[in-house]
């Protein structure tokens, strides 16, 4: 039984990164999906592939998979650049604009 614990990354449809301070605990997959036949639902018989556990910091995560005898694999962040440009959004209502703003 082995497990993963990362980081996420932040969605693609918002700028914000909400969910990507804590570190997660998910287990993979062990047994295949089917297609419902009638109504075409994929599901699954593995009900621990939808467990996934919240942890603050990376060391919480290890320690409980440790106390738990699960074994985890550790997959590190990547580090994002900051996305800060000079005259962003706010420079659009800045008081000392040069130039008359339009859309």
């Amino acid at each position: 039984m082995g497990a993963r614990i990362y980081k996420p990354a932040k969605t693609a449809m918002s700028s914000g990164t909400a969910k990507t301070r804590d570190w997660v605990l998910e287990f993979p997959c062990n047994k295949p999906r089917s297609v419902d036949p009638l109504m075409g639902w994929t599901s699954s018989d593995d009900t621990q592939s939808q467990v996934r556990l919240r942890f603050s910091s990376r060391e919480a995560a290890l320690e409980y998979a440790r106390e738990h005898g699960i074994d985890a694999v550790v997959v590190p962040p990547h580090r994002r650049r900051p996305n800060i440009r000079p005259g962003g959004y706010g420079d659009n209502f800045a008081t000392n604009r040069r130039t008359v703003w339009t859309h």
